[in-house]
């Protein structure tokens, strides 16, 4: 069976794209054919796996409002088993033009379905507020990965993404799950990080991946060369995380 998972936190700055990118070139390297959705109008994990905007003719923005299909809008990326819905900025309007057509909570679902047939494992990068977007992002998924930052105040978004999740669970999508929370930037030289790790821990139990991701700059460094981790430093630390992450993912599938 397929799985759509969605990468969200309303908060920005968590690694929420790098988390979207990452997984799915791991999932994608492990021989699962995966589709990215790139649903930000920020448009970073199109430009963070290698796509360059001016070359796309279809984006996320257009299979929203049924001008194209999510098969007219995918692009291969330079992984094997990887494609990729882009975003440009176009979709920061999308929320507006979605507002007076027929359910517009999930336009994302009705593609997505048709999607499953072709990847066993679809990865939604979402936006960095709760609005109509985020919305469909959570119609459309099996489940949620949280990436989350090892601070205090991440605790509070937590508990509001949870309600969130309630939410869209009893409206819109009955079988919505919190599938993982994942801690990221963690530098364990820190007493803060070793506090709130412990703390989410206790609080979340199973829910929270056994893998951690580490703080390096070669995330940051990645994006800017178009490629994920695992094939810009496959050898170090970030890559490392990454591939028991997708193992840890396939094993809770």
């Amino acid at each position: 069976m397929s799985k759509i998972l969605a990468i969200l936190n309303q908060k920005g700055g968590v690694g929420k794209t790098t988390t979207a990118i990452n997984l799915a070139a791991g999932l994608a390297k492990a021989g699962h054919r995966t589709l990215l959705v790139d649903i930000d109008a920020q448009g970073n994990a199109t430009t963070g796996i290698g796509i360059t905007k001016s070359t796309i003719e279809s984006t996320t923005f257009d299979v929203l409002l049924g001008d194209c299909t999510w098969e007219q809008a995918a692009i291969a990326t330079y992984l094997p088993n990887l494609d990729i819905l882009p975003a440009t900025l176009d979709l920061a309007n999308a929320g507006v033009e979605l507002t007076n057509i027929e359910n517009r909570e999930t336009r994302l679902l009705q593609e997505l379905e048709a999607a499953t047939e072709r990847y066993p494992f679809i990865i939604i990068d979402t936006p960095p507020s709760l609005n109509l977007i985020s919305i469909n992002c959570l119609a459309a998924a099996h489940g949620v990965i949280i990436p989350m930052q090892c601070e205090f105040y991440a605790l509070e978004g937590l508990a509001q993404l949870e309600h969130t999740i309630r939410l869209v669970r009893r409206g819109l999508n009955p079988s919505l799950e919190i599938f993982g929370i994942l801690l990221m930037m963690v530098d364990l030289r820190a007493k803060l990080f070793t506090d709130v790790i412990r703390t989410v821990r206790k609080q979340y139990n199973e829910r929270v991946f056994r893998t951690e991701i580490p703080r390096t700059v070669r995330f940051a460094e990645a994006p800017s060369f178009g490629e994920s981790i695992l094939t810009f430093d496959p050898k170090g630390k970030g890559a490392r995380a990454f591939i028991e992450l997708t193992q840890e993912v396939l094993a809770r599938c």
